[in-house]
C-alpha cells in the first residue's frame, strides 16, 4: 500500500510492531529540491537534517518487530560547494581563501548543466524550476559559492550519513554495520584535487541487539583463489600424516568445504538509468540482498521514502508485502504504475 503525504504524518497511525524489515533512502541533505512542501534535505544546518531522520526513524523503530532491522541509505555532500565550484571558476584549493569567499554568487546564468538536466526552466528565467526560492536566496542549492554552516569550513566533506548514524546510535538504534556501495559507473566529477566519489553508505541498524538475518540467503559463492588454495595439500599431508597442524595451507576452518562464503561489506552494483521523472532510485539488485537478509516471504517491508517504488517492486517480487510513503505524488503514480506490472517471481530488470 502506497500512502501520499508526509511520513512523519503516516507513521504514526501504523500499528506498532508489525514491521519486519524497513528499507529507505531518504532525500539527501542539500542535494535537491523535489517540488513538494514539507521535503526533507531543505534544512538549513546538517543539524537540522540529522533531528529530522532520528524523527522519522524514532517511528520507524516503534513500527518494527522486535527483531527487525533497518536498511538506511544515505550519500553526503560538501560544505559551502553550491555543487559548481567558486565563482571564479573551477573548485582550486588556491581560490579558497577569504577574499574568494567574499565574493557575490554567479548568477543565474551559471547554474550547473547537471540542474539544467535535470529540472526544466521556469519561463523567463534560466534557474531551473525544482530550486525553492527560498534555498536559492539562502545559498543552500544552485550557486557557486555559499557560506559553510557553523562549525565547517569551506570545501568540507559533511560526513551526513555517519552523522544520521551516530544520531540514531544515541537515539537507541544498535548500529550494526556501514556497507559500502561501489559504484562501478560514477558520476563523472569536474574536480582536480579530490578523487571522484564512487560509493554511498548503506547501514543495517537493529531494534534490539538479537534480530532476524538469514545469511545463508544472500552468501556469496566463494572466491576461485580460495577454491584453489583449500585444493592445496597441507604440510602434514605431504609429509605424509593425516594430522593436521595448527597453521598449514590446508582447509581453512572459516570456509571449509563450502561453496558460498558470507557475504561481505563492499557491495559492487551499477547505477541504472531510470526512464520516469525520478531524480535519484535504487538500483533493485542494491535493495535484494537487504529484502532476502532482513525477511521471510510474507513478512512486511517497509519504505518511508518510497519514490519511484523501487523497495516496493523488489520486495513484491520476492512474496514479501510492503507498505511505503511518499510525499510528491506525482513520484507515487510512478510507483504504482512499476507496481502494476509487477509479480512475485519476475526477474529483476536493470532500471530501478
Amino acid at each position: 500500500m502506497i500512502h501520499v503525504g508526509n511520513c512523519l504524518d503516516i507513521l504514526p497511525t501504523l500499528e506498532a510492531e508489525s514491521v519486519q524489515t524497513c528499507i529507505t533512502s531518504p532525500p539527501y541533505f542539500g542535494l535537491r529540491d523535489y517540488g513538494v512542501d514539507g521535503q526533507l534535505g531543505l534544512e538549513a544546518t546538517p543539524a537540522e537534517f540529522v533531528s529530522a531522520m532520528v524523527a522519522v526513524f524514532r517511528e520507524v523503530r516503534r513500527v518494527l518487530r522486535d527483531d527487525g532491522t533497518l536498511w538506511l541509505n544515505l550519500g553526503d555532500s560538501y560544505a559551502g560547494s553550491g555543487r559548481g565550484g567558486m565563482s571564479g571558476g573551477g573548485a582550486s584549493t588556491l581560490q579558497g581563501g577569504r577574499d574568494s569567499q567574499a565574493q557575490a554568487p554567479r548568477s543565474d546564468r551559471e547554474v550547473s548543466s547537471a540542474q539544467r538536466m535535470h529540472c526544466p526552466a521556469v519561463r523567463g528565467s534560466r534557474l531551473p524550476a525544482g530550486l525553492h526560492e527560498s534555498q536559492r536566496q539562502a545559498g543552500a542549492i544552485g550557486r557557486a559559492w555559499v557560506p559553510p554552516p557553523a562549525g565547517l569550513k569551506q570545501k568540507d566533506l559533511i560526513g551526513i550519513p555517519w552523522r544520521v548514524a551516530f544520531a540514531l546510535q544515541e537515539d537507541g538504534w544498535y548500529l550494526r554495520q556501514d556497507i559500502i556501495w561501489h559504484k562501478p559507473n560514477p558520476m563523472p566529477e569536474s574536480v582536480r584535487d579530490r578523487c571522484t566519489k564512487a560509493h554511498e553508505y548503506l547501514f543495517l541498524l537493529s531494534k534490539s541487539p538479537r534480530y532476524y538475518f538469514e545469511a545463508d540467503a544472500i552468501a556469496e559463492p566463494v572466491a576461485e583463489s580460495s577454491v584453489s588454495r583449500l585444493a592445496q595439500p597441507t604440510l602434514a599431508q605431504q609429509a605424509g600424516s593425516s594430522r593436521v597442524p595448527g597453521k598449514t595451507n590446508g582447509n581453512m576452518k572459516a570456509v571449509g568445504g563450502s561453496e558460498t562464503r558470507n557475504k561481505r561489506s563492499v557491495w559492487s552494483v551499477p547505477t541504472v538509468p531510470f526512464k520516469e521523472a525520478h531524480f535519484a532510485t535504487f538500483p533493485e539488485k542494491l535493495i535484494e540482498p537487504c529484502v532476502l537478509g532482513g525477511s521471510r516471504p510474507g513478512d512486511l517491508v517497509l519504505d518511508p521514502f518510497l519514490g519511484a517504488g523501487t523497495t516496493a517492486v523488489v520486495a513484491q517480487r520476492l512474496a514479501r508485502r510492503w507498505i511505503g510513503c511518499e510525499l510528491n505524488p506525482h513520484y507515487a503514480e510512478i510507483a504504482r504504475e512499476r507496481l502494476a506490472g509487477t509479480s512475485t517471481g519476475f526477474p529483476f530488470g536493470d532500471a530501478a
